[in-house]
């Protein structure tokens, strides 16, 4: 099969340092060219592949000083998408919505994951004026808050099973915290949470532009004061086997309607059980007791912490194995690949939250 992966630029794929979306059509790639299908990604040109690549930009966006606006960027590449369109028997886009325009002439041959939160207002008339295009969520809950559109299934993000080798015994005496600095990934509930349980935190996290102020207002000073916490900055992926591997646990308290959470499968990975909030996708990722715990509050992830030796750390990398593989997740897509005909059908007068079977004969993805 020929197929056309279309990834952001803002990041690298793989991204050097942080980057989720990034990261996931990385490994999709490589799955797919190890699988014997002809993969074309297009991507910014320090990407490494070993499928085709298609160099739309230089380098990753967010890393070069000298861009000031990604969108012309992104405009260009779709350009270069379209105009090789008929080369490919499916286009997986992960570029969010900005296609959806250029991609009516051919929508049957396309796939878009949304890899980030489209549930509000203003996305209910878009969705309303391009109801051909067919969606993937990358969890149920994703779906749950979505206004009717062409989800044609979900499939769970996945890594492969030798990126993040597996720690039995971890060396470090730690809580740990990786992810971005902002309210909605609780950073100030996951320093309350370590000092309640008496454990030091290390946090590994990247800091946004849109993110400064809530830094520099609130989080760098509550870590000044906090000495059982030491912030290790943004890491790259060669530095997550030893900070996430050798951790006691992964605190995941998010605030938000998380769509998958890729830190929790990659601690999970590593043997290393996961205490999150019950938002989002963490009750689909988590199995509550075997791969860690799901948690209500501040309170109860510290009664979890002292509770977390009770998990079996290899019973968390089989739940991981189980689940969330780079060969699980192509086997999926690949499924949805096959059935390239939709048929819309008529709205209902009273429209559920989702639409899930506007396919015949839905192809089952996990």
């Amino acid at each position: 099969m020929k197929i056309a992966q279309i990834a952001p630029l803002a990041e690298s794929v793989p991204p050097k340092l942080y980057g989720g979306t990034e990261r996931i059509v990385s490994y999709l790639t490589e799955q797919l060219v190890a699988l014997g299908h002809d993969v074309t990604l297009f991507a910014s040109g320090d990407s490494v592949t070993t499928a085709e690549l298609v160099a739309c930009t230089d380098s990753a966006l967010r890393l070069n000083p000298a861009v000031r606006d990604p969108l012309p960027y992104h405009l260009m590449e779709l350009e270069e998408v379209c105009q090789r369109a008929a080369d490919f028997d499916i286009l997986h886009f992960h570029v969010d919505l900005l296609h959806f325009p250029l991609v009516r002439p051919f929508a049957e041959r396309t796939l878009t994951t949304l890899h980030n939160r489209h549930d509000g207002a203003d996305y209910r008339p878009l969705y309303m004026a391009f109801p051909e295009i067919p969606l993937v969520s990358i969890s149920d809950s994703q779906q749950r808050r979505m206004p009717p559109v062409n989800w044609i299934g979900t499939v769970y993000n996945g890594i492969p099973a030798s990126l993040l080798p597996f720690h039995p015994v971890p060396t470090g005496d730690y809580l740990a915290f990786l992810g971005r600095i902002a309210p909605e990934k609780g950073p100030a509930q996951a320093i309350e949470i370590a000092r309640r349980a008496g454990m030091p935190l290390k946090m590994a996290a990247k800091i946004d532009k849109m993110d400064y102020v809530y830094w520099e207002t609130v989080i760098e000073p509550l870590i000044r004061r906090s000495p059982w916490v030491e912030f290790v900055g943004e890491i790259g992926q060669d530095a997550k086997p030893d900070f996430l591997g050798n951790a006691t646990a992964l605190l995941f308290p998010i605030d938000w309607p998380e769509p998958f959470g890729l830190v929790m499968i990659e601690a999970m990975a590593c043997g290393t059980p996961v205490i999150g909030f019950s938002c989002g996708s963490v009750p689909e990722v988590l199995e509550d007791g075997l791969s860690g715990f799901v948690v209500k509050n501040v309170d109860e992830a510290v009664e979890a912490v002292g509770r977390i030796g009770k998990v079996e750390r290899a019973g968390v990398r089989s739940a991981f194995e189980r689940r969330f593989s780079a060969e699980r997740m192509a086997a999926d897509y690949l499924a949805l690949y096959q059935y390239a005909e939709p048929i819309l059908v008529p709205e209902p007068a009273a429209a559920p939250l989702t639409q899930p079977n506007l396919w015949r004969e839905r192809p089952t993805a996990s």
